[in-house]
């Protein structure tokens, strides 16, 4: 594991860090005894540091990672988790969070503290409510150690966010599709170059740069290269690439993930790709845009619909049907993934879609998701939607 130091309290942290927002799952729930066994797994292998939030599983994630680091793996770590800024009504409203997430996790204090999800109208809203007499109180009393945010904004609201508190650290969404999204670029700098430490979410968007074998126009700038590298290889060690990045989060919930990024994240060093590889990987970055049909990274912020759209599915299935250029084959896994028979959940199809807004407040891509659905609809459930329909259930009564 290579490491690196946050600037403003010389902590040594570990390159990668482990996302506790897709924990393995079974029957609906969290996978305890499987996602203890990941993180600790993780931490075994050199990641020290861990980061969840109020809402991640529905307030599961806080819990399992309390669970996983008790036999003396609290001690390895450092711990982040975030305020739901969303949710605070009042000042109160903050403690009570707090020792909540206190509790559910099983510590004194939090390491690494966040105001989560800001946008340029939310940072307004927590600050006049007190927000940063809030951090300083808990810094001081000792529920937490260094205060940061995560920003889902506007490029010119990260900045004023970032002037207005000596903040250690902040969270940003990067990675090579995202240079100019949000903070993107300029906002990692800008944050570096006031030496706060900037933690990257979402590197894979979500998962879609790291499938297993990535579309086949995309693959083919990549082999082109003689170093042999998967797709994740390419978007992990873009990241790290840059100095100013201090860890990099994954949302590990596979074995053969969690080890595949422990062995990337040994060897790739800041500075460490030729000028031939970063030009690969803004083909790439240009190709993938020319194929991706929706920004949605999964995160499931939009959920759940008061329709019972399955939006982050539909969004997943309609990009990689076109990243990947399988028409039909998308059709029918759309039809049959959306149809709730899988998971008992009942279907949940685009054209379920009212457009009451409600998802358009929390998506921190800010995605126009009622239009998106809207088109969907209309490509993936055509004519032949009735017939798709019936062959997928005639799959499932097969397997059954």
């Amino acid at each position: 594991m290579l490491y690196r130091t946050m600037p403003k309290n010389s902590d040594t942290l570990s390159a990668l860090g482990f996302g506790c927002m897709r924990l393995p799952m079974l029957d609906g729930r969290v996978d305890e005894a499987r996602a203890i066994a990941q993180i600790r797994s993780a931490i075994d292998g050199g990641v020290n540091y861990m980061d969840t939030a109020w809402p991640y599983h529905h307030g599961e994630s806080e819990i399992v990672l309390g669970k996983a680091l008790r036999d003396g793996y609290r001690e390895k770590v450092k711990v982040a988790t975030k305020l739901p800024s969303w949710l605070v009504k009042n000042r109160a409203d903050m403690d009570r969070y707090l020792n909540a997430q206190l509790e559910r996790l099983g510590v004194d204090s939090i390491d690494y503290y966040l105001v989560h999800a800001l946008d340029g109208t939310l940072w307004d809203t927590v600050h006049g409510l007190g927000v940063l007499e809030f951090l300083e109180k808990a810094k001081a009393d000792g529920r937490i150690v260094n205060a940061g945010f995560s920003f889902h904004g506007l490029a010119e609201d990260f900045r004023r966010i970032i002037d207005a508190y000596p903040w250690v650290f902040c969270q940003i969404q990067y990675n090579y599709l995202d240079e100019t999204y949000q903070a993107g670029t300029e906002g990692l700098r800008y944050a570096a170059g006031k030496d706060i430490g900037v933690i990257i979410m979402e590197p894979l968007r979500g998962g879609n740069l790291g499938l297993v074998t990535a579309p086949p126009a995309v693959q083919a700038i990549w082999d082109e290269s003689p170093v042999r590298r998967t797709p994740v290889e390419w978007a992990l060690r873009w990241i790290w690439n840059h100095p100013e990045v201090t860890v990099v989060l994954s949302g590990m919930n596979e074995e053969a993930h969690i080890a595949e990024n422990l062995a990337i994240a040994g060897s790739a060093e800041a500075g460490s790709m030729t000028p031939q590889e970063l030009e690969l990987v803004a083909r790439a970055n240009a190709r993938y845009r020319e194929l991706m049909k929706v920004r949605c990274t999964g995160c499931g912020y939009c959920m759940p619909c008061p329709m019972n759209v399955s939006i982050p599915m539909c969004f997943e299935t309609y990009n990689k049907m076109h990243m990947f250029g399988n028409i039909l084959e998308g059709k029918f896994l759309y039809a049959l993934r959306m149809s709730g028979e899988i998971g008992g959940e009942g279907p949940g199809y685009a054209s379920q879609c009212v457009a009451c807004g409600q998802c358009m407040e929390n998506c921190p891509q800010h995605i126009a998701i009622p239009d998106v659905l809207a088109e969907l609809a209309a490509e993936l459930e055509g004519a032949d939607f009735a017939q798709l329909q019936e062959a997928g259930r005639q799959l499932l009564r097969r397997t059954a």
